[in-house]
């Protein structure tokens, strides 16, 4: 077993990283125009996001032998994210996903099906990779690409267990990939094997089936994870051992693109855990990265260094010239 001073990654997640086109300009999906790319994906926009804080972290996945792949990997890999463990196919394509944004309105299209993702197996995962994390990852996104990767899910989750390796898990509910009868029992399932459980306040509500937060707080006290509520109500709040804290996030005066907040916020919170931040620090902490996401466009270009996160907390001066 991998001790606490031999573990060379705080954090290592695993998960679908999707090719993305998107018009460049006012236009949208075919009325013309060029199409932008880049790529993105709940979990990797996580890892570029620990990195970017100066956290050792892995990601892997599976990718189909492609450039679009080709493209994740060598991004992900100068962006300072261990892709050893990332594995190719060439009987699945990567997901490609299209977006755009009309009049206000964003709009996402996944050609995702069948995809390499969708196919990864507990087998293909590498048991001694996962001991050498601090924390493991993962997001309801995966689980709901299809059965293969959910099984794969469980036997992280067993492998963590074994290795004393800390669990923290997004729902990041989806219901473009499954209807929420479909979701829930799984997410709940998840949740119950967590150490740390990650929901916005919207997701607790559609997993809890009801609007009253008392019930829905009465839920998340049952559970043995240290749970923290994105939004509710103009805070994030923690809920731990029976008890609700509530700690306020940063407000910005423009929001440009929402995008990759959520990814943004659980980066910073698992960064300051890992720099060991009381939980209270480490949500203030993810509460500032998601703000900045938020002041720019992408789904993980935004994602702030750890040098611009000193400087907006006024740990550091900037000098222009």
């Amino acid at each position: 077993m991998t001790t606490e001073t031999q573990r060379p990654y705080d954090v290592i997640t695993f998960g679908e990283s999707m090719g993305l086109l998107y018009p460049e300009g006012p236009r949208g999906i075919g009325q013309g125009g060029t199409m932008a790319q880049s790529f993105g994906g709940a979990e990797s926009n996580l890892a570029i996001g620990l990195a970017r804080l100066g956290c050792p972290v892995g990601w892997f996945g599976q990718l189909g032998q492609d450039p679009i792949a080709q493209g994740i990997v060598k991004t992900l890999r100068g962006e300072g994210v261990d892709v050893s463990r990332v594995r190719y196919t060439g009987n699945a394509p990567t997901g490609l996903m299209l977006r755009e944004s009309v009049r206000g309105k964003s709009s996402v299209y996944y050609y995702r099906a069948g995809s390499a993702a969708s196919r990864l197996t507990p087998d293909q995962v590498d048991a001694a990779y996962i001991a050498q994390a601090r924390i493991v990852h993962f997001t309801g996104i995966t689980a709901a690409l299809s059965q293969s990767c959910l099984d794969t899910i469980r036997h992280v989750i067993s492998l963590c267990k074994e290795n004393d390796v800390q669990i923290s898990f997004d729902p990041n509910l989806r219901l473009k990939l499954w209807n929420i009868e479909q979701a829930r029992p799984v997410l709940l399932e998840l949740a119950q094997s967590c150490d740390y459980f990650l929901p916005g306040h919207d997701e607790c509500k559609l997993l809890y089936q009801t609007d009253d937060d008392d019930k829905i707080l009465q839920n998340l006290r049952q559970l043995k994870a240290v749970t923290v509520v994105k939004s509710f109500h103009g805070n994030n709040i923690i809920v731990r051992e029976g008890d609700v804290h509530s700690v306020p996030f940063d407000k910005v005066d423009e929001v440009v693109d929402t995008i990759g907040a959520g990814d943004g916020f659980c980066a910073g919170f698992l960064a300051g855990l890992s720099k060991g931040y009381s939980l209270e620090e480490s949500i203030r902490l993810g509460g500032l990265t998601g703000s900045l996401v938020i002041q720019a466009p992408g789904d993980w270009e935004a994602l702030p260094t750890w040098e611009e996160v000193e400087l907006r907390r006024g740990n550091t001066e900037h000098i222009e010239r």
